[in-house]
């Protein structure tokens, strides 16, 4: 800019000083004062209205203020004998005077004051712009100037170019144009011929030349410049901005600019978007907002990150770039330019943001369609200060996240391409990224959570140390928060940044050692993952934190000499994770100094742990883990494995002899071997004697038979470490027996003493530990005699498992030894949760068998609930269940954790018992097949670990109750546990359609019933138990929210291809659509042959879940609610023949009604059907039958039917008590259903008469409930009764007023409701009996005949139709006063 001043004042022959003292004293800087020889008309006119014309370098001179100079002109001319004939010669005069350039440079300065007086004003215009005031000149003027302009056009070389744009602002601001529409024509041929730079200085004037009444034309004119010449379309834009346009040509030139978005100058976009988002009204809001979104493609506008990163090298050198490369800074500052405006609008257009919101949620937008800016629009949003623009912002944001709209991919590439333009852009957004984030994370939706993680984890890699700070503090507080569900995904961010930056990451080694102190809030977990992070950090191989090691010894020593029970677990947890980070495999071997530091800790932890049991457990299970998830050297994994080996020989194995020697609560016996050809000569485990030891000399016992199962763990581990998954070192342990007691003794256990039972209940604890601990071991080996142990051991736990429950039942408020030993101490929980559950079995007659369990909560549980619910025993055989039956859910935390690899035996055969022949030894033998128990207890552990691993989120899982004995799950994400689950997927289908042809054989034979004469009743209930059990892990396992992600799309489409090839081959060419179509035919066959209604119920949830992941839903919705209708319709029988019954049965039976319900295409239809059909046989059927059309509807499950049942009218005769949803149906009426009967009364008057004769009849019974409630003083439903009667008030107040609206309020009678009971009898509580009749009486005098008193509060009769009348009804006992005032309703009803 200051040097195209230069420029000009060059062409004036003025320097700036000269000019800036000229101006202010007026005094020309050299040369004499030249007096205006030309005595023209012009120049006497000037003279004696008060300017002095100069030449040369002198500017005019001016004794006057302006006002009075244009004033003498004007009166001059006017007073002129030759007017108007002298306005012709003034302006020859004006065109003779300035054909000199310099004359015509001195015309268009300011001119200057002549001070004498010292009135004048410090500053005029020039004198060509004080003509231009005068309206009888002002066109001549005009005329003369742009005549004058194109003289100057093309003398740019000459450094001319500025004078056309001194002349344009002569034009400027004028207090009236004489002829605006002819400037205006001028103006555009000027535009058309002359350069560029003119074309700019005319266009960007015109708004301030022309008047409002030639906008809307010039505006037509631009819009059209625009399409023809893009150089112009700043200009362009920025006079459009200040033109007064009209709302539909504004629409129209909008349109224009938008279509030119994609073609405009990148420097240019800024003014466009502006333009753009600043024209917009409040209809046109969201519309503009979607097309800018598609048009406007910022990821063209930014340089790729390398040749970013080149140009700033060639910069930092000095280095010219090519011309035809652009400059990555004008690119940024474009970009930056552009998501500013974006970001004003927002701030300042209401109609903008809301736009915006309403663009994230539009459904209709696919996936793969987002960009880059949807992602920047959401930071921009929420950076606002409004609040609405920030839960907008966050609630789009999820939204999109859930539904796959926008990925971590977008993010990537966000932070990629935008953290290096400009530190405005991403950096400026900073606190809105950060916010965001944490919302994310502390989402209670498992889908959403992750990306939260990943923009905490972009904005610690893209950004300064500053940001990066407040992402370590932001995530070091969501760990301090104690929320499971934060802490966990938190800790799991801090662990990857510390693998992907750990220098970076130990600048904030001290904040993240801060977390220390708040550790009474982590579970063991947690704290694993805790020291994990801080021992990486400090111990690492690159020991980037090493300044915080001294502080991490003395948490660990003082954690380890703690007598608390909490804290020296916590120092063992982490001194094995210090173990794992300095003992790490490196490239070379591990320095001597360090090895003898990681022994020494090692020592240190086992010292300190050896005299507490489940310390010493802790530690074992602790360093077993450690082996199986890292790499440790070579040498510290041989000392491991050495000293592993030898203790555990020495504690717990010794060698089988004739004679068991010692004194024992039971005789000791060798049992379970299954190495009979070794009995002699073997080993054995030594259970009994260490237990009866413990139990003599507790304090004195070096070893505890609670530290078998985790040492045992830890051997195997350090033996697969070593030997590469070979385990023949310790096979025998798999086989060789235990010392233990005859189960026999079992039958008579309550002849025992309180001691020796428990006794024989820890006995049993540790033997099925043992047992699962072996399982875990060997369940991956591949020889046939090793999978046939494995087998034999899985039975052994089955029956092991029964013997413990008949032993638990006769050990009231027994404690079992602890087997997971990384949480609290739960004793005082468990021991109330054991005491309520045996109380209910052994107090509690087996009449609803579903409240068995203290966790009826899990699918698992209602599982074992149904199936208990078939049983048929006679009355003496319920009272030895009810005094055996111990549901062991209640003591799952007391068994040993089953490892997902357990879960491969399922891929063996079933077996079940009508397979069997008497050559049955020699068969089995040839092939590993699994029975019904073993089966059942499989399928059980996998359902609960899919509903810990699939279906709960994180933050569902705090209560520690619910999580323990999930320690080794805990390792596994999600993503493996599903991947685990499709793999295994083809051995559960065969399993299915082996209880489906179990269950179909058993039909053909008995002639379609499942309680013949051959039926086998355990058989039947366990095979009904696998056949639920099955559906419901299918069902887990689909219901899996990770199958919505992108990224797994891949292994739904696996898993649909399992179900889909059983019925079709080739199912991986097959679509998504496909598959499921082909996986809903596959299930859909089952349907013949559900055991049981809880089956079919989970059947049903398994083909909705399937259906939703795609296709045609309406179809599939048809066809499980087809299906849904065939299970309610169907009479559900156990093996024995009885109905089923109980609790559970109600409760699944009202969950395929609400599936029913919400999947039928009519519902009214239907519950009509229901109502219609199935209640009037109910009542017609004796007490113990039910409908014959929908027999699961019998007296007992009346309630749960009702549950469902829509319409009003149906639902007061069906719910007699059910006042509260009465009230609301009552309520919804008047609200929505009145104001359409005020404007439909006069038109269909008919219509409205029968719907409010029917609607009365509803609510004269509930009025009658009323009083029912009172009679009976039900607490429960007289709770409901006053607002209630306030509804019933309100409805007689909204038809008097729809009455009064219609002109015909002489209808309206009043007379007295009685109150009566259900059955319709008169309530005789206030008055006696013969005022009562009196009352009667009189009523009948008052009331119309043909009706009875119980019907009429008042009556209507509605002139304005034929012989119309309807009965209304209230309760006249409360509120007489309210009666009168209608007009509050009655305007109500207007409106």
């Amino acid at each position: 800019m200051n040097y195209k001043l230069h420029q000009l004042d060059t062409f004036l022959n003025i320097t700036p000083t000269e000019a800036k003292k000229s101006r202010s004293t007026g005094r020309q800087p050299k040369g004499d004062v030249v007096e205006e020889a030309n005595q023209s008309v012009f120049a006497v006119f000037l003279r004696d209205a008060g300017v002095t014309l100069k030449q040369g370098g002198t500017s005019n001179e001016i004794a006057v203020d302006q006002i009075v100079f244009q004033k003498r002109i004007q009166q001059q001319l006017q007073k002129s004998p030759r007017y108007p004939g002298i306005i012709q010669e003034f302006i020859s005069g004006l065109e003779s005077h300035i054909e000199d350039p310099e004359r015509f440079r001195n015309c268009l300065l300011p001119c200057v004051p002549q001070l004498s007086d010292g009135d004048a004003s410090s500053f005029h215009e020039s004198l060509l712009r004080m003509l231009l005031a005068i309206e009888m000149l002002q066109t001549y003027i005009i005329n003369t100037l742009l005549e004058k302009l194109p003289e100057f056009i093309f003398l740019s070389f000459i450094n001319v170019i500025f004078i056309p744009r001194i002349i344009i602002n002569q034009l400027k601001w004028l207090d009236r144009v004489v002829d605006s529409k002819e400037l205006a024509v001028k103006l555009m041929e000027l535009v058309s011929v002359a350069p560029v730079e003119v074309q700019r200085d005319i266009i960007t004037s015109l708004p301030e030349i022309l008047e409002d009444s030639q906008h809307n034309d010039i505006a037509r004119q631009l819009n059209s410049l625009l399409q023809e010449n893009t150089q112009l379309t700043v200009p362009i834009l920025d006079a459009l901005s200040s033109l007064n346009l009209s709302s539909s040509l504004l629409t129209e030139v909008r349109e224009a600019v938008m279509s030119t978005l994609t073609a405009v100058q990148l420097e240019d976009l800024p003014v466009v978007v502006k333009f753009i988002l600043h024209s917009v009204s409040a209809s046109d809001a969201y519309e503009v907002v979607c097309n800018l979104r598609k048009k406007l493609e910022l990821e063209q506008c930014v340089l790729p990150p390398v040749l970013q990163a080149s140009q700033n090298r060639m910069k930092s050198k000095g280095a010219a770039l090519p011309a035809s490369t652009p400059a990555a800074g004008s690119s940024q500052d474009s970009v930056t330019l552009t998501l500013d405006g974006i970001k004003s609008a927002v701030r300042f257009q209401k109609t903008i943001s809301e736009a915006w919101l309403k663009v994230g949620i539009n459904k209709k937008i696919k996936k793969n369609s987002c960009f880059v800016l949807d992602l920047l629009a959401l930071f921009i949003l929420h950076s606002t200060n409004a609040n609405q623009s920030r839960r907008g912002a966050e609630r789009v944001l999820k939204l999109k996240v859930r539904t796959g709209l926008i990925q971590e991919a977008l993010l990537q590439r966000t932070f990629r391409d935008y953290s290096q333009v400009g530190q405005s852009v991403m950096r400026g957004y900073f606190p809105s990224i950060l916010a965001l984030a944490q919302s994310l994370l502390r989402s209670t939706d498992p889908c959403v959570v992750p990306f939260g993680g990943h923009m905490y984890r972009h904005s610690f890699t893209a950004f300064d140390s500053y940001c990066q700070q407040e992402v370590v503090g932001s995530l070091v507080t969501h760990v301090c928060s104690g929320v499971n569900g934060e802490v966990d995904v938190a800790l799991e961010l801090l662990c990857g940044l510390v693998t992907e930056k750990p220098s970076e990451m130990s600048l904030y080694a001290v904040f993240v050692k801060g977390i220390l102190d708040y550790m009474d809030n982590l579970a063991p977990q947690q704290i694993r993952r805790l020291f994990h992070l801080l021992s990486r950090l400090a111990f690492g191989q690159q020991q980037q934190g090493a300044h915080i090691q001294d502080d991490m010894h003395i948490v660990i020593r003082k954690q380890l000499s703690s007598t608390v029970p909490k804290y020296k677990r916590i120092g063992i947890i982490g001194a094995v994770m210090i173990v794992g980070s300095m003992g790490e495999s490196q490239n070379g071997s591990l320095p001597q100094e360090t090895f003898r530091q990681v022994i020494a800790l090692l020592e240190l932890v086992k010292s300190s742990s050896e005299s507490t049991p489940d310390a010493a457990a802790l530690y074992y299970d602790e360093l077993a883990n450690l082996i199986l998830t890292s790499t440790l050297d070579p040498q510290v994994q041989e000392h491991i494995g050495k000293s592993v080996l030898d203790d555990f020989q020495d504690d717990f194995v010794v060698d089988l002899g004739p004679e068991i020697t010692g004194s024992f609560p039971f005789p000791a016996r060798v049992m379970y071997n299954l190495d009979e050809e070794e009995s002699q000569g073997g080993i054995a485990i030594n259970l009994l004697p260490l237990l009866a030891q413990e139990m003599l000399n507790k304090a004195e016992q070096r070893v505890s038979p609670l530290c078998l199962s985790p040492f045992f763990r830890l051997l195997r581990l350090c033996e697969e470490k070593q030997h590469q998954g070979n385990l023949e070192e310790i096979d025998a342990l798999l086989g060789c027996p235990l010392i233990l007691t005859d189960m026999d003794i079992v039958e008579k256990v309550e002849s025992l003493s309180k001691v020796e039972r428990e006794y024989l209940c820890t006995l049993l604890f540790h033997t099925i530990n043992w047992f699962r601990e072996v399982i875990n071991a060997f369940c991956s080996q591949k020889e046939t005699e090793m999978k046939m142990k494995v087998m034999t051991r899985l039975q052994n736990v089955t029956y092991l498992q029964t013997l413990l429950e008949k032993s638990l039942a006769g050990s009231p408020g027994y404690v079992p030894p602890v087997a997971n030993f990384d949480g609290e101490s739960t004793d005082g929980a468990v021991i109330g949760s054991i005491t309520a559950v045996n109380k209910t079995k052994k107090g509690k007659k087996r009449k609803a068998p579903g409240k068995s369990s203290s966790e009826s909560s899990s699918q698992l549980d209602e599982t074992t609930d149904a199936v208990e619910t078939q049983q048929d025993q006679s009355e003496k055989e319920k009272e030895k269940e009810v005094r055996q039956g111990v549901n062991l859910g209640a003591y799952r935390q007391f068994f040993r954790e089953l490892d997902m690899e357990v879960l491969s035996v399922l891929q063996c055969g079933l077996l079940s018992r009508t397979q069997l022949d008497s050559e049955l030894h020699t068969e089995v033998r040839e092939e590993v097949l699994l029975g019904p128990a073993e089966l059942v207890f499989l399928l059980e552990d996998m359902l609960r670990k899919l509903e810990f691993s699939l279906t709960a989120s994180p933050a569902k899982r705090a209560p520690f109750l619910k999580s323990v004995g999930f320690s080794h799950l805990q390792q596994r994400s999600s993503k493996d546990i599903a991947s685990c689950c499709v793999q295994l997927l083809p051995a559960l289908c065969s399993h299915l359609e082996n209880c489906h042809n179990y269950f179909q054989t058993l039909l053909s034979e008995n002639n379609g019933v499942v309680d013949g004469p051959a039926t086998d009743v355990h058989e039947h209930q366990l095979m009904s138990s696998a056949y639920q059990l099955l559906v419901q892990v299918l069902n887990t396992t689909f219901s899996w929210s990770g199958f919505s992600q992108p990224g797994q799309r891949s292994l739904l489409k696996k898993a649909l291809g399992v179900l889909a090839g059983r019925l079709k081959e080739g199912g991986a060419e097959l679509t998504l659509e496909q598959l499921i179509k082909h996986s809903f035919e596959y299930l859909v066959n089952f349907r013949s042959t559900m055991p049981s209604l809880s089956t079919a119920l989970c059947l049903s949830q398994l083909l909705a879940t399937v259906s939703e992941k795609g296709g045609n839903s309406a179809a599939y919705r048809e066809q499980t609610a087809s299906l849904a209708k065939g299970f309610l319709s169907q009479s559900w029988v156990t093996a024995s023949g009885e109905k089923e019954r109980g609790n559970k049965f109600n409760e699944a039976l009202h969950a395929l009604l609400s599936i029913y319900l919400e999947l039928v295409d009519d519902v009214l239809k239907a519950v009509e059907e229901i109502a219609g059909e199935g209640i009037p046989e109910l009542l017609n059927a004796s007490k113990d039958e039910s409908s014959a059309s929908w027999p699961t509807l019998s007296s007992e499950k009346l309630l749960t039917w009702n549950l469902a049942v829509r319409d009003f009218h149906i639902l007061v005769n069906l719910v007699k008590v059910h006042l509260s949803y009465g009230r609301l149906f009552l309520e919804s009426f008047l609200k929505l259903g009145m104001p359409l009967l005020d404007y439909s009364f006069k038109r269909h008057k008919m219509d409205v008469q029968s719907l409010l004769k029917t609607f009365q009849l509803s609510t004269r019974q509930l009025h009658h409930m009323c009083g029912h409630s009172k009679i009976h003083q039900d607490t429960s439903l007289t709770n409901h009764v006053p607002a209630l009667k306030k509804s019933l008030e309100l409805f007689v107040y909204r038809v008097k007023a729809m009455l009064i609206l219609n002109n015909c309020q002489e209808a309206f009678w009043i007379g007295n409701l009685k109150n009566r009971n259900l059955k319709g009898e008169e309530i005789l509580s206030q008055r006696s009996q013969a005022s009562d009749e009196e009352e009667e009486e009189e009523e009948r005098s008052m009331q119309p005949q043909g009706q009875s008193e119980d019907e009429v509060l008042f009556y209507l009769h509605t002139p304005c139709s034929e012989a119309s009348e309807f009965l209304l009804h209230v309760n006249w006992s409360r509120n007489l006063h309210v009666y009168e005032n209608v007009s509050g309703v009655l305007s109500a009803g207007r409106r």
